[in-house]
């Protein structure tokens, strides 16, 4: 007859120090994590008095949406918004297309002169050309006061050619080697095999070049002149300085302030939620790829 002894784990004093310990400190640093975020809303919610009286608030005592107002009555946010859901969406997809198209052949040993196009890469990732040729050439092609102007200078960042390169070659050559013998083109191995295989490093990269693409603003302010041009960055902060002026043209009279202006800080935070929040949103549905696509891709050099 046969007995089953069931083990007992034992956790010694030691161990449950150190639980506690870490667990404290992630906690730690998981409120100083989130503190910003919640006084960024706070704040953008409250009237200029409640900042004033507790301008480290984690909630807002008293809800005003007079910021929000102010940056969505303006005739340019839409346009704004559009342009940049415009840039951002249709330069993910084509920076993602052509991310695949070179990180594949770079990725096949029988590539000829392999080594000699990645240490080309590697030396422009390191040495750029410079913003003047880089005007020069976006000015004389003709993408000047264009939306090409903001996308292709990020269509191809070496980083995450690398990345993609990277997975790619992580994945088993006998899968390929297969194909092959049952008659398969390269066209049919990239998009019917390494593609689906290669879904984790393809959200994260197209997580990093959406935001890479969302967040820029210094090239919107060199090549473009037309307002209605300009992307969601470019209007909030004409938004914030428009305020700020009008805020040290009171002279300081805090009464004035109240009655008919809003603070540039409050505006600046509105801003700030609008610019991130469609971010956020987004974030949590591509986040279980984000992190498996990195460590993968990371593996190998």
């Amino acid at each position: 007859m046969r007995t089953h002894t069931r083990k007992r784990k034992t956790t010694s004093l030691g161990d449950k120090m150190f639980d506690i310990i870490v667990y404290f400190s992630l906690t730690i640093i998981a409120l100083i994590m989130i503190y910003p975020v919640l006084n960024v809303f706070a704040i953008s919610l409250s009237p200029y008095k409640d900042t004033l009286l507790h301008p480290f608030m984690f909630f807002p005592r008293h809800l005003d949406f007079s910021a929000f107002k102010a940056v969505f009555t303006n005739n340019l946010i839409f346009s704004g918004y559009k342009n940049t859901l415009l840039v951002t969406i249709g330069g993910t997809i084509l920076s993602v297309c052509m991310l695949i198209l070179t990180a594949y052949p770079l990725s096949r040993k029988e590539l000829r002169w392999k080594k000699g196009f990645m240490t080309y890469f590697l030396i422009v990732m390191v040495f750029s050309g410079g913003f003047v040729p880089e005007f020069i050439v976006m000015k004389s092609l003709g993408l000047y006061n264009t939306l090409w102007a903001l996308i292709i200078p990020f269509l191809c960042p070496i980083y995450n050619l690398i990345l993609m390169k990277s997975f790619f070659e992580s994945i088993p050559e006998s899968l390929i080697e297969s194909a092959k013998i049952d008659g398969a083109q390269e066209w049919h191995i990239l998009f019917k095999i390494m593609v689906p295989l290669s879904k984790p490093v393809i959200a994260a990269v197209s997580m990093f070049q959406a935001i890479l693409f969302w967040n820029d603003f210094f090239k919107a302010v060199i090549y473009l002149k037309d307002q209605v041009k300009w992307p969601l960055q470019l209007i909030l902060r004409e938004i914030i300085a428009a305020a700020d002026a009008s805020f040290m043209n009171s002279g300081g009279n805090i009464a004035e302030v109240n009655m008919n202006l809003i603070p540039a800080k409050s505006l600046q935070y509105a801003s700030l939620i609008v610019v991130i929040l469609p971010i956020l949103c987004v974030y949590p549905f591509v986040q279980k790829y984000f992190v498996k696509g990195v460590m993968i891709g990371s593996v190998k050099g």
